[in-house]
């Protein structure tokens, strides 16, 4: 008697998409199941590890980098696979959501690679899921156009050699897809995004002289590491391609990786592309693993923790010095501000930031960095080919010079800067405003001239929650409260009412935003992740 059939992956509770079927067709379906069955356990174990990670940095307040993966740290032999060709010169990266707009605009917009954003810059409704993967399919093979219903204006792409590689960011390992399940489970996001994209363009991509490249987010671990390269090698089989053809950068975006970047690399070697520096998550990552730690891990204001902050400077000479040992791309942080049609002094300010930026990081090694928005390119591309020249990279530069020793990753305490009043308002605005924006299913959001992603808004609660739990004094003499949160929050709502209408407020989702920012502010057992409670109130 033959083996029964494997059950088939279901599509739950969500509402047929024009064209779905493209996407969701039976050997796709098929294949996601299967890296569902192969993989979801070993991810359900990583996922309680952290928990219990978490535990020992509260009972020991402090990280070191790992006793029993010394030896990968010492041997200097090992090298991560050379780069492919569409992968070496990465000098300026834009990032960006998959609506069919962004999708063309990212990929004209100059910039060598496009991070195409199911993750941070994506809220995960079904339809943003779907059709961004069928945007992509669509460029891929050149059907994509797009007319702005309000202006009338036309979108089209560039001839082929002059677009954007494409570099796909999947959700992180702790958010589910609750509109595919198997066997009543939902599937993990990342192995959706992952595997949809991976499944329909792989063979293409390979056809057009690149191929499936990947961004790795919020991991924790250089174990998460090796299970995204044991999907990486389950998959290249499973379709027939050639191991080594997938492509991964890893953020380093969290505390705990930052100790096991080489380990990291190290995984994934044949499939690791590089490592990037973000700043918000990180930032979060120290709140959330640090938050029993006391003041000396209070956080000042998030603008306020630059990148040259000691320990901020620390994480990045040692993400460029590891790379750069290994043979990895080291990609800097994000330019965010959002050009002013209107207001040519606030731009001048803001693209001389941007422009220093951008310098510092081409100067401390990087060989590319991230910009939001387009015009934003040629500025970050000036600081790049100042120091670059005509060379794609600048990997030969192995800054030996850079020592960094475990405590000076963790050593808040040497910012002079202090959590203000203002910071707090600025927290609690930008937290309802982003979170209002998400719950309408809109990831990347404008706000204050700044593109914001979920990153922010998980710095805003943290820092919020952190300034609380800690008693801060802000200047003013007020104190840190619970009651002083909720008191700014019904000012920052009742002065969005007045800025756009009793009609606009009615028809948005503001009270229910400034209700979800207060409680994963101010409840006292701290959830891991903002967009965990969020997803029960995506629609």
């Amino acid at each position: 008697m033959p083996a029964p059939a494997p059950s088939p992956l279901a599509i739950v509770d969500a509402e047929p998409l024009p064209r779905q079927d493209e996407v969701l067709n039976h050997a796709a379906l098929a294949f996601v199941a299967e890296l569902h069955r192969q993989f979801t356990p070993r991810r359900d174990e990583l996922l309680a590890r952290r928990g219990e990670r978490r535990a020992e940095i509260a009972r020991t307040s402090t990280l070191d980098f790992l006793p029993e993966t010394a030896a990968i740290r010492a041997d200097d032999s090992w090298k991560v696979a050379p780069a492919p060709a569409a992968l070496n010169d990465r000098r300026v990266e834009i990032t960006g959501p998959t609506d069919r707009k962004m999708t063309i605009n990212a990929l004209n917009s100059g910039a060598k690679v496009w991070l195409a954003d199911f993750e941070d810059a994506s809220a995960p409704t079904w339809e943003n899921v779907i059709l961004g993967q069928l945007n992509l399919i669509d460029a891929y093979t050149r059907n994509i156009d797009f007319t702005d219903p309000g202006s009338g204006k036309s979108y089209a792409l560039k001839p082929a050699g002059e677009l954007a590689t494409v570099v796909t960011r999947p959700r992180g390992w702790h958010l589910n897809e609750r509109h595919l399940q198997l066997d009543g489970t939902p599937v993990p996001g990342a192995l959706v995004d992952f595997g949809l994209y991976f499944f329909h363009n792989a063979q293409r991509l390979i056809d057009l002289g690149k191929g499936p490249y990947f961004y790795l987010p919020k991991t924790e671990s250089h174990l998460e590491a090796r299970l995204w390269n044991d999907i990486f090698v389950f998959a290249q089989d499973y379709v027939g391609i050639p191991q080594g053809t997938i492509r991964a950068t890893v953020l380093i975006e969290t505390i705990t990786a930052a100790y096991e970047m080489e380990e990291i690399l190290y995984e994934l070697r044949d499939h690791a592309s590089g490592l990037n520096a973000g700043r918000w998550d990180y930032l979060f990552s120290i709140v959330k693993n640090f938050r029993d730690g006391g003041s000396k891990f209070v956080l000042p204001d998030r603008n306020a923790v630059t990148m040259t902050a000691p320990f901020m400077r620390a994480y990045t000479e040692l993400l460029v010095r590891t790379c750069h040992k290994r043979g990895a791309h080291a990609i800097g942080g994000m330019a965010a501000f959002i050009p002013s049609r209107r207001d040519a002094a606030v731009n001048k300010v803001a693209f001389e930031k941007v422009k220093a930026d951008k310098d510092r990081e081409a100067h401390d090694g990087f060989d590319g960095s991230w910009v939001a928005h387009p015009d934003l390119v040629p500025i970050a591309l000036a600081s790049f080919d100042a120091v670059l020249g005509e060379k794609p990279n600048q990997k030969d530069r192995l800054r030996e010079d850079v020592s960094v020793a475990a405590g000076d990753l963790i050593a808040i305490d040497t910012l002079d800067a202090k959590p203000t009043y203002d910071g707090l308002r600025n927290a609690v605005a930008v937290g309802i405003r982003y979170i209002e924006a998400w719950l309408r299913g809109m990831g990347a959001v404008a706000i204050f001239n700044l593109m914001e992603d979920a990153a922010t808004a998980e710095i805003s609660r943290s820092q919020i929650w952190q300034w609380i739990n800690a008693d801060v004094v802000f200047e003013n003499g007020e104190h840190a409260t619970a009651d002083l949160a909720r008191k700014v929050a019904a000012e920052e709502l009742s002065a969005i009412r007045s800025e756009i209408g009793d009609e606009a407020f009615a028809s948005g989702k503001w009270q229910q935003a400034h209700d979800l920012l207060l409680q994963v502010s101010l409840d006292q057992d701290y959830a891991d992740f903002l967009t965990l409670p969020a997803y029960e109130q995506l629609g």
